[in-house]
C-alpha cells in the first residue's frame, strides 16, 4: 500500500509544477532580471510577427 500513497504523492508534484509553470512566475522572474530597452522589445515583437506571418503564408501554399 505506500506505494499507492508514492505514486499520488508524484501525480500531485506533477499537477502541482503544471498549475505552477501555467502561470508563468518563473518566466516572468527571469524576464525582470534584466532590463531591456523598448526599442528591443520591438524589435523582438517585429521579428515574432514576420516568422509567425512566415508561418501562415506556407500554410496556405
Amino acid at each position: 500500500m505506500p506505494n499507492a500513497k508514492a505514486e499520488n504523492i508524484e501525480r500531485a508534484i506533477k499537477k502541482f509544477k503544471r498549475k505552477f509553470d501555467k502561470t508563468g512566475v518563473v518566466k516572468e522572474l527571469r524576464r525582470r532580471q534584466q532590463f531591456d530597452k523598448p526599442s528591443e522589445l520591438k524589435r523582438v515583437k517585429m521579428a515574432h510577427a514576420r516568422y509567425v506571418q512566415s508561418l501562415h503564408a506556407n500554410d496556405d501554399k
